[in-house]
């Protein structure tokens, strides 16, 4: 019988992360297996902010996933880097299933979308050996948080089924905010007044289970339109909290910053027994 799984949310931040030893958040995904997860997922589903479709949509992949390189202007070796897993078609159509049955229809396949960077840049560091299969899921910026949430609901039995449910964005991201630099992405002073109160606030609403709070992050919290003027890098936070259920415990297993005002908190999500 598989173990029941927790849910967790990524914080991916800088795609520079992928070459770049400096960002302290690599380091945390390098001791996943060790640290975090001992448990070998059958498969992974991943909710990233850099798939975004006007319908529900899955990738169902029957070989290895190929890797998308969707950001321009950094260095060379980061197009070089390969995250070959293999696809997971049939946990792809179980996704569609029970999104289905929840009524979240039509939910639509595609059959040839791989992996986008929001997925195989921690992916790369958390499971460097590729081997365990992976399907994505969209989010759709024009729904709400509520709706994400929910997404998450219908989704929990995955949890029974031995399926790792991530989310994959940022706590904060507000592009016009940071330092584009590639030389010196970490943080070297306190990030500004703005973000602070919005990492804080999204930890302390989590960890006290104030999920409706969450779910409207955007009416709620302090500096929202600032930490997140697009909801894209927020929803899939909301998917694996849903996932988790109402009683769900949150922790934050990591907390960083780089770039200014990337934070790069990230969150597991268990259900007391």
């Amino acid at each position: 019988m598989a173990t029941k799984m927790d849910t967790f949310f990524l914080s991916h931040g800088y795609p520079t992360l992928s070459i770049d030893e400096s960002i302290p958040a690599g380091g945390f995904f390098k001791m996943w297996k060790s640290q975090v997860l001992k448990t070998i997922p059958r498969a992974i589903l991943m909710v990233s902010a850099h798939w975004e479709a006007f319908v529900p949509t899955v990738n169902v992949i029957s070989g290895p996933n190929d890797t998308i390189y969707d950001f321009y202007g950094f260095p060379e070796p980061m197009y070089k880097l390969k995250y070959p897993a293999p696809g997971a078609p049939e946990v792809a159509k179980r996704v569609k299933e029970l999104l289905q049955d929840a009524g979240f229809g039509p939910v639509e396949e595609d059959k040839t979308r791989g992996l986008d960077h929001g997925a195989w840049v921690p992916l790369m560091f958390m499971y460097p050996e590729a081997n365990i299969p992976v399907c994505q899921l969209s989010i759709q910026t024009k729904e709400d948080g509520t709706y994400h949430y929910n997404m998450g609901k219908a989704l929990a039995p995955l949890r029974d089924e031995g399926v790792l449910v991530l989310g994959s964005g940022s706590a904060t991201h507000n592009l016009s905010t940071i330092s584009w630099s590639n030389d010196t992405p970490v943080t070297p002073s306190p990030p500004p007044k703005w973000a602070l109160e919005f990492d804080s606030w999204l930890t302390e609403s989590l960890i006290n289970g104030r999920h409706e709070d969450v779910n409207q992050y955007d009416k709620k919290a302090p500096q929202g339109e600032m930490a997140h003027p697009s909801p894209d890098h927020f929803y899939p936070l909301l998917v694996p909290l849903g996932a988790a259920g109402e009683k769900a415990k949150a922790e934050l297993i990591h907390s960083s910053w780089s770039n200014g005002t990337l934070s790069y908190s990230s969150y597991r999500f268990s259900t007391p027994n």
